[in-house]
């Protein structure tokens, strides 16, 4: 019995020791488990779908480059070439300081179309040649405060708004920036221009607002101009290039260059102009810095042409003015004008010897034939007057019958008693 007893205690702190065992084992399964949960949990609340306010794409990074164009942060330069574009893009970067935009078909170019946050203040040089443009509104290059450089060549603007440059307040007191103006080939097809004058156009948008005060290039070649209006160089004291060429001037009498004190060079190539009369001739002498260009126009070399030939044998502002060459009358062509004096300069023609004498033969031909009707008329005089006096009497019988008819019916009694002689 005691030794029973004796067995029953060490029994029971063997059973002890193995319940203690299991719970270290399983104490030591169960927390890496826990560990690993925490993380599954952190992983799974990641991946739970965002709330829908997160769901919008983020805005576009400030410097990154349009999917048509090319772009250089190194030479802040971007090039939409050739991409048939039909608006400016809308992402620029702001970096942007040379951006060309040619070879597209914009059509149409709106008020504040370069308008951007943050606006695009680098911007110095704008390149929109042969982009299709048809149509330039007011404030079109507004908000690009450096620009600098402007090419709108080679678009058919059948509409340039008077403030495309000045903006669309146009005041006087903010300029635009501009240095560097090119309109070359911007002429549209005739049925394009609403019965409006093409140059009356261009000159509106040069000189509204004196906003272009500022510029120094500027070029209008192959425009086929056929004049220039009087004031379309007034608002522009500070042009130094001025470039004409390859258009239908005539004559530059009705255009004023007293102004333009800085002018170095102006190009008047491959126009059709005629003769330079003294007005104008005095007005370049006058300026101190130009230099002119001439060549390849069609020189009347006839009494009109003696003052500028006399001033071309003076003045120095004209390179070349010795290869410009007379192309009327035939008799003068290809003469060149530094060779010629006042006895080649005749307004008068010359005919040659034979035409004279036929002249001479036609002339005493109709004096004989005058005589011979003025004798016919002398010898019928008496005829002639009988005839005058017949012509004479008829007309007055045909008057008076009128006459007459006319008392009856303006009296009523003459017009009973006439009705009842009849009856």
């Amino acid at each position: 019995m005691p030794g029973g007893c004796s067995r029953g205690p060490a029994a029971g702190d063997g059973r002890l020791r193995l319940a203690r065992l299991a719970l270290v084992l399983l104490g030591w399964v169960s927390s890496p488990s826990l560990t690993s949960s925490a993380p599954s949990a952190s992983a799974s609340a990641s991946s739970a779908p965002p709330p829908a306010s997160a769901v919008s794409a983020p805005p576009p990074l400030p410097g990154q480059c349009p999917p048509a164009c090319e772009c250089s942060e190194a030479a802040r330069t971007v090039k939409c070439v050739n991409r048939n574009l039909t608006e400016v893009p809308a992402d620029l970067p702001p970096y942007v300081r040379n951006l060309f935009l040619t070879g597209n078909r914009l059509a149409v170019l709106p008020a504040g179309a370069f308008a951007r946050r943050p606006p695009l203040a680098e911007l110095a040089a704008l390149n929109l040649s042969g982009s299709s443009l048809q149509e330039v509104c007011a404030g079109a290059f507004e908000h690009l405060p450096g620009l600098r450089q402007l090419d709108l060549s080679h678009n058919p603007l059948g509409n340039l708004s008077a403030f495309a440059f000045a903006g669309r307040d146009a005041s006087p007191s903010a300029p635009s920036p501009l240095v560097e103006l090119m309109l070359n080939h911007i002429v549209p097809p005739d049925d394009w221009r609403q019965n409006r004058s093409f140059e009356g156009m261009v000159a509106a948008a040069l000189r509204a607002g004196r906003a272009l005060r500022g510029l120094q290039c500027l070029e209008l070649a192959s425009n086929r101009f056929l004049y220039l209006p009087r004031d379309v160089l007034a608002q522009l004291p500070g042009l130094r290039r001025l470039d004409l060429r390859n258009n239908s001037l005539v004559s530059l009498t009705y255009v004023s260059f007293r102004n333009l004190t800085r002018l170095e060079s102006l190009h008047l190539e491959d126009n059709a102009l005629k003769v330079l009369h003294n007005a104008t001739l005095a007005e370049l002498q006058s300026l101190p810095h130009v230099r002119v260009f001439l060549d390849n126009n069609p020189w009347v070399c006839d009494c009109h042409m003696a003052d500028m030939v006399a001033w071309l044998k003076e003045t120095e502002v004209v390179p070349g003015k010795a290869g410009l060459t007379c192309a009327f009358p035939e008799k003068m062509r290809n003469r060149a004008l530094l060779e010629l004096n006042s006895s080649h300069l005749d307004c008068d023609p010359v005919l040659p010897p034979s035409l004279q004498t036929s002249y001479v033969f036609l002339g005493i031909v109709l004096a004989l034939i005058g005589a011979i009707f003025l004798l016919v008329l002398y010898l019928n005089r008496k005829g002639i007057k009988k005839w005058m006096h017949n012509i004479r009497d008829a007309c007055r019988d045909h008057m008076e019958g009128y006459h007459y008819r006319y008392e009856i019916n303006a009296d009523p009694r003459l017009t009973n008693l006439s009705s009842n002689s009849d009856v």
